[in-house]
């Protein structure tokens, strides 16, 4: 899988010494490290996957990271999402992510936007970035992000976690044998929304799928390993039992399909 970064930044000294492990590994190495330092990602949501997202690859060295989050942090968040504290209570979670990652590594660039997802800023921002990240926990934004993805053209590392059951993908629309979120979910199809506010969910449940989505989107954003595209990985955290299944794209989705790209709309 080829990366999706657009040019190479130069290291100084004290960026190839805080790099210096990723830069001893031959799969990454210096050019990798540029390619990450040349890169713009977008997280939406600043919960409890946002959060282990934007800590890695912000400590990782990715040079510019949107995050959109509308919500506050609250004392209920503080079990799990790891990114806030006790003392930015009532900040927005977004501008608190942005002063988590900033005491990690000042070199990157934050850009908080604490306005809703919603189909018009998702499709200004899913465009200007490299690689997108749905770490949200409701479906309409899900099909959302999805849309503009595909729209873009733009690879969609998706995570989700409720209770003690966590599952990790990739979508992306650069493989034409990849399907997309709405293959695997038709939006016609809900199931039942369930919340971690009513349902709960493991503290480090959120931490494990949130690093996954992390390395996933490392990977892609420097062309190394074998992405989950095509296959979802799914955790039962109870036993600690991996499994993973295979996904199809689905011809007749009405997002991704054969249809669908010959709209007018499309």
């Amino acid at each position: 899988m080829p990366a999706v970064f657009h040019f190479s930044i130069p290291m100084n000294d004290e960026q190839l010494l805080r790099y210096s492990r990723h830069i001893l590994l031959d799969e990454i190495g210096i050019e990798g490290q540029q390619k990450l330092l040349a890169s713009h990602v977008l997280i939406i949501g600043a919960g409890g996957l946002g959060s282990p997202v934007a800590l890695y690859l912000g400590s990782a060295g990715v040079g510019r990271i949107t995050v959109v989050d509308h919500d506050r942090v609250d004392a209920t968040n503080l079990q799990r999402q790891i990114a806030h504290t006790v003392a930015r209570i009532g900040e927005f979670k977004a501008e608190s992510v942005l002063q988590a990652v900033a005491a990690l590594n000042p070199d990157v660039k934050v850009i908080p936007v604490t306005q809703r997802a919603d189909d018009a800023l998702l499709d200004r921002l899913v465009g200007q970035a490299d690689l997108v990240l749905d770490c949200t926990d409701n479906f309409s934004t899900r099909h959302a992000i999805n849309r503009a993805c595909v729209k873009h053209d733009k690879p969609l590392v998706s995570g989700a976690a409720i209770r003690f059951d966590g599952q990790i993908t990739v979508y992306d629309p650069r493989s034409p044998d990849s399907p997309c979120y709405a293959c695997i979910f038709p939006e016609s199809d809900l199931p039942e929304e369930t919340r971690c506010a009513t349902m709960g969910v493991f503290a480090p449940l959120v931490g494990i799928v949130g690093t996954v989505q992390a390395a996933e989107a490392l990977k892609l954003l420097c062309g190394i390993g074998t992405p989950l595209t095509g296959r979802l990985l799914m955790l039962d955290g109870r036993g600690m039992e991996w499994n993973e299944m295979k996904l199809s794209r689905n011809k007749a989705c009405a997002v991704c399909g054969i249809e669908a790209a010959e709209s007018p709309a499309a």
